[in-house]
C-alpha cells in the first residue's frame, strides 16, 4: 500500500490538535459525570442509611465512622462515574475522529 505524505502530515496535525479540542469535551463530561455521581450517592446513601443528606465532615453530631464510611462510598462512586464517563468520551472521539483524543497511555493530569 502506498502512502502520500500530505496525508500523512495532515493526520499528524490532527493527533497533534486532537487533545486540545478534547479538552472542552472533557469538561462538560466531567461536569455531567459529577452530577451523575451526585446523584447516585444520594440514592445510595439513602438506601444504606434510610437518610435524605449524607454526613458533612464537620458536623458535631456524626461520629467518625459514618462520616469515613459516606467519605469511602462518595469516592467510590465519584471515581467509577468519572472512569465511564472518560472512557466512553474517549471511545466516542476515536470512533469520529479515528484518533484516541490523549496523547500516550493516560489522560489525567
Amino acid at each position: 500500500m502506498h502512502r502520500t505524505p500530505g496525508k500523512e502530515m495532515t493526520m499528524a496535525k490532527k493527533k497533534q490538535k486532537l487533545p486540545l479540542a478534547y479538552k472542552p469535551v472533557g469538561f462538560a463530561l466531567g461536569w455531567l459525570g459529577g452530577t451523575l455521581a451526585g446523584m447516585a450517592f444520594q440514592k445510595t446513601w439513602k438506601v444504606i442509611r434510610h437518610e435524605d443528606d449524607a454526613p458533612d465532615a464537620l458536623d458535631p453530631d456524626r461520629g467518625w465512622g459514618e462520616i469515613l464510611l459516606a467519605a469511602a462510598i462518595q469516592g467510590a462512586i465519584f471515581a467509577a462515574v468519572r472512569s465511564a464517563v472518560d472512557r466512553t468520551g474517549a471511545k466516542a472521539i476515536e470512533r469520529s475522529t479515528g484518533a484516541w483524543p490523549v496523547a500516550g497511555k493516560g489522560g489525567r493530569d
